[in-house]
């Protein structure tokens, strides 16, 4: 009798386990489930850059409409948000405009770096300016405070107005950047939208700021060349155009489950080569030349 009821309780120990071993697998991390079907199901959460909430959002809502049992909710928050929470492992995705290894206190040794995008921007300045080119020199001249009226340039007797977009802005860095050459803008204007910026350059005699391509779809504002390259998709492609960064989606360590399924969907034909474009962005897939963290530029062989 008493070798029954260990038999018993043998039994009754090993069903237990294997009912605790079951529980426990369905309430994993549901980001990563795949049906046996190999349907993709479950929730991936994504932040970071404002600039490409709209792109990220767009590419989720047709993801979610091919795959039906899966949910994709984009914040925004800027790039310095998305690094921080993916790092921590809040979020599956962090969206950013610089590099990881640009960002204070990011462990960029820990995040792997997804090249989803390409965004050109330039200087933009109001049409009643009467120029459409610029040195980079003096565009660092107008920037600085060096140059105050745009007849020093060729254009009307106007009063320069700088419209600036503040530090945290991953615009601004950009432009500092690649435009500036790393070169402190003087006090302006300072607005957090560029939608606003560009108002304000439409609205204001004299005003110049910077704008991604996409802002250049109408004459409210006038796209300046820089040392007589036009800012154009094709001169960023070939690296003709100074003024350019990527997209980065970032995921700590390899991408796995539905962040990698989402992150393939990012670089397919369908979205490289027609969404991109109605976002205002230039596709990576395309580009002829290549970029590191330093702003170290070569062409891809």
């Amino acid at each position: 009798m008493k070798n029954f009821k260990k038999f018993g309780l043998a039994i009754l120990t090993a069903i237990l386990m294997i009912f605790a071993a079951a529980c426990g697998s369905n309430s994993t991390d549901k980001e990563n489930e795949t049906g046996n079907n190999g349907e993709l199901s479950g929730s991936l959460v994504i932040s970071g850059s404002s600039a490409m909430q709209p792109l990220i959002a767009a590419a989720a809502e047709e993801f979610m409409a091919e795959n039906p049992k899966v949910d994709i909710q984009v914040n925004a928050g800027g790039s310095g948000t998305g690094l921080s929470q993916v790092a921590e492992g809040s979020v599956g995705i962090g969206n950013s405009d610089v590099f990881a290894e640009e960002k204070e206190g990011i462990p960029a040794g820990e995040l792997v770096d997804h090249k989803v995008a390409v965004v050109g921007m330039t200087a933009a300045i109001n049409p009643k300016v009467g120029i459409k080119d610029i040195t980079k020199e003096d565009l660092i001249k107008v920037f600085t405070g060096k140059i105050t009226n745009w007849k020093e340039l060729g254009g009307k007797d106007q009063k320069i107005v700088l419209v600036n977009r503040p530090d945290s802005s991953g615009t601004r860095a950009i432009f500092n950047k690649f435009a500036l050459d790393g070169a402190t803008p003087a006090e302006g204007i300072t607005e957090d939208s560029s939608n606003t910026v560009k108002k304000i350059i439409s609205e204001t005699d004299g005003a110049i700021g910077y704008l991604a391509f996409s802002y250049f779809t109408d004459d409210k504002v006038t796209p300046l060349a820089i040392d007589g390259v036009e800012p154009t998709e094709e001169n960023v492609q070939s690296g003709d155009f100074p003024v350019w960064a990527y997209q980065h989606s970032y995921t700590k360590g390899e991408a796995e489950g539905l962040a990698k399924a989402f992150l393939e969907y990012l670089m397919s034909d369908e979205i490289q080569t027609t969404l991109l474009k109605e976002q205002g962005y230039l596709p990576v897939t395309k580009m002829k030349v290549e970029r590191d963290a330093e702003g170290n530029q070569k062409d891809i062989k």
